[in-house]
Parts: C-alpha cells; sequence; structure tokens
C-alpha cells in the first residue's frame, strides 16, 4: 500500500503560490526567498552549466544570480513571472562571464557530463531526415558538447533554454531581450551549425 502524499498547508511557503511568495520576500521575508530559490535553482544551475561547460563557474554564477535578484526585487514590478525575470538575470550574468572568460585558457572538455540521451530535442536534431551512425553514446556526446561549445554565446544560449531547457520563443526573447524573429533565426542557424559540427556522425549513405 503506498503512502498518502503529504499535505502541504497553503500558509506556509512550500504551499504557497509563486506571486504570493515574491510579495512576501519583497517585504523581506527570507523563508519565502528561500522557498522560491528551492523551485528554481536546479534549472537555473543546469541552465548555466551547459553553457559555461563547468560545476564550478555554474554554481557561483548560480549564486550570484539569486543574489542579485533578491537585491533587485524592489524593481520587479511583475511584467512578466518571477521565473522568466530570474532567468533573464541568470543569462545575462553568464554571458558577461563568458565574454569575460574569452581572454583566459580554453576550458578541458573532460569537465563536460551533458547528458544527449535524455535530451531528446537534441538527439532528434542530430538525426533528423537522416540516420545517425553507429557510434557509442559516450562519444556522442562528448562529440555533441564539443559542437555546443563552438558556437557563439548567444546562438548556444538559445539551444539551451530552448532545446533543453524547454523555454518558449516568448520567455527566451524576454530573457535575451530581443524579438521572437530573432530568437527563431537564431536557433534555426545554432541548428544548422550543429548539424554540420557533427556531419561526420551522419551516414553519407
Amino acid at each position: 500500500m503506498s503512502e498518502p502524499n503529504p499535505i502541504i498547508d497553503p500558509n506556509t511557503p512550500a504551499g504557497m503560490l509563486e506571486g504570493d511568495l515574491v510579495k512576501q520576500a519583497r517585504r523581506g521575508d527570507f523563508a519565502a526567498y528561500d522557498e522560491l530559490v528551492k523551485r528554481y535553482q536546479q534549472r537555473i544551475y543546469a541552465t548555466i552549466y551547459h553553457m559555461t561547460s563547468n560545476h564550478e563557474d555554474a554554481n557561483d554564477l548560480a549564486q550570484e544570480s539569486f543574489i542579485k535578484a533578491f537585491q533587485a526585487l524592489p524593481s520587479f514590478k511583475g511584467g512578466s513571472t518571477f521565473y522568466t525575470w530570474l532567468y533573464r538575470i541568470a543569462v545575462n550574468k553568464t554571458i558577461n562571464f563568458l565574454k569575460q572568460r574569452k581572454n583566459r585558457q580554453h576550458m578541458s572538455l573532460n569537465d563536460l557530463d551533458f547528458n544527449a540521451e535524455h535530451d531528446p530535442d537534441l538527439m532528434a536534431l542530430i538525426s533528423d531526415k537522416t540516420p545517425v551512425r553507429e557510434v557509442g553514446l559516450t562519444e556522442l556526446q562528448q562529440k555533441l558538447n564539443e559542437a555546443l561549445l563552438k558556437l557563439s554565446e548567444p546562438h548556444r544560449m538559445v539551444v539551451v533554454l530552448h532545446d533543453v531547457q524547454g523555454v518558449s520563443h516568448d520567455e527566451i526573447a524576454e530573457m535575451m531581450n530581443c524579438n521572437i524573429g530573432t530568437v527563431r533565426s537564431r536557433l534555426f542557424y545554432a541548428r544548422q551549425q550543429l548539424q554540420g559540427f557533427l556531419a561526420e556522425y551522419i551516414n553519407p549513405a
């Protein structure tokens, strides 16, 4: 016999709606903001990690993003969801970090652990209309990671947000401060680039 689902008190942070949590957090309620962090920290971290390919950098940037969001809460007008607003902060912080990192030594690909088999959109991307050559999954994951790192920051970002995180075109446009047409064109170009980088893994026959 399965255990009954625990009853969550709607008056506690864990049971509150996002909008109510934001209102409480804006009043200085740390418990409410901590609940917001718990709800979104995994997705924020995953997005940053797929952009930086470094666990330590992703952890630092995620923490900095949440701190900046808390400090900027008074300026949050509710024109978008808190989730979208938070993503925009994390995206901008990550893009700025990547620009600064260009002058540093190129990262090691040994840190990558992008799970391609868990991302059907990307798997479909490289096999669209043509069969994928028989290769080991580990080798395919490594090549896919290397291909992602060859994309420019804006193009890599749209692929990560849309194809990995499942963020809509509208939300991405808001996060990246551009129009939907730009998002779609960047996504199309990024996918074309990925297919080109992975051409050797597509059956030429």
